[in-house]
């Protein structure tokens, strides 16, 4: 198990030091939550590559700057949300009790989010909030038709599952991380007929009727989402292409790889953020829409407004 903490260098230097400056000491505590803000990867994610290239690019200090203490996990690159979800549980674990709250504030991107709703689900008496972001929180079009793909005959299912295996292997290498792979299971997962099976164990937070909003909170627990619904939004993000290519398979709105619709969970913030999938979390490299809402505004925005809940 690898977490990284990030934010409390920052916090703890204002503390130190203090201030005259009210709006400074204001601006210093923006972000600073009651409970820590745990992180969750998506699929094919990780922490960080060689402790240089996160996941979460620049999130993590945009929310500490503000005060909040920031944990960012790690799980599976590849593998159910059921797996994930029990890793994602360990770290949570770890954090509640090394921290002293006994509860943490989970913000999950993408499959992420999944998984937060599993440690949700099994243990809520460790979770202050969760909030999904980009989440196929119904499954994605992307999922349905790669599995359509691999059941056609026209490829070996066993020899992609392998090679995907490999992928998520070398990712875990790079990010100094051995937790299993298992692409099988993380395809399955996100299809429609995963995803409802899913909400079907945990339906907390989900809405009762297509696109709908699900309730603000599934007991003590806040529940939120947001996503987006750009595709091609900065020409010189390569990843671009490939969100394109995905977007086809959609008959809504999307932000590439996941509807507008299957993000909703809980309150729902936005839906329609000029973000595509890789915008969500400020990638790549923080190469997003020109003159779209800036990702890592988004979060701290989010984490003030945890913060007044008194989360």
């Amino acid at each position: 198990m690898r977490i990284r903490l990030l934010g409390v260098v920052s916090a703890l230097c204002v503390v130190l030091a203090g201030s005259s400056d009210d709006a400074s000491a204001a601006r210093s505590s923006f972000t600073e939550t009651r409970y820590p803000i745990v992180l969750a990867h998506g699929l094919a994610g990780f922490d960080s590559i060689f402790g240089v290239l996160d996941y979460f690019f620049g999130i993590p200090p945009a929310l500490g700057d503000g005060g909040a203490q920031v944990f960012v996990t790690q799980v599976s690159a590849f593998n159910s949300s059921f797996v994930r979800g029990e890793q994602l549980l360990e770290q949570v674990e770890f954090i509640a009790a090394s921290t002293g709250a006994g509860k943490v504030n989970l913000i999950g991107h993408s499959q992420g989010g999944i998984d937060a709703r599993y440690v949700m689900s099994v243990r809520p008496d460790l979770v202050a909030s969760v909030t999904t972001v980009g989440t196929p929180n119904t499954g994605t079009p992307v999922a349905d038709a790669l599995l359509d793909f691999l059941l056609s005959g026209q490829v070996d299912p066993q020899m992609v599952a392998d090679l995907v295996n490999r992928l998520g292997e070398l990712i875990a290498l790079l990010s100094n991380n051995d937790d299993p792979q298992d692409a099988a299971g993380a395809i399955l997962g996100l299809t429609t007929a995963g995803a409802a099976g899913f909400n079907g164990l945990f339906p907390g937070g989900m809405p009762a009727s297509p696109c709908g909003e699900g309730a603000d909170a599934v007991g003590d627990i806040r529940v939120f989402s947001w996503g987006g619904t750009g595709v091609i939004t900065n020409i010189f993000d390569l990843s671009d292409i490939l969100l394109g290519l995905t977007a086809t398979l959609f008959d809504e709105d999307t932000d590439g790889l996941v509807g507008r619709c299957s993000s909703h969970f809980g309150q729902v913030l936005r839906d329609d953020y000029q973000m595509n999938h890789l915008d969500e979390v400020n990638q790549l490299l923080g190469l997003t829409g020109l003159f779209a809402t800036d990702p890592k505004s988004v979060f701290r925005t989010h984490a003030n407004r945890l913060k007044n809940a008194g989360l």
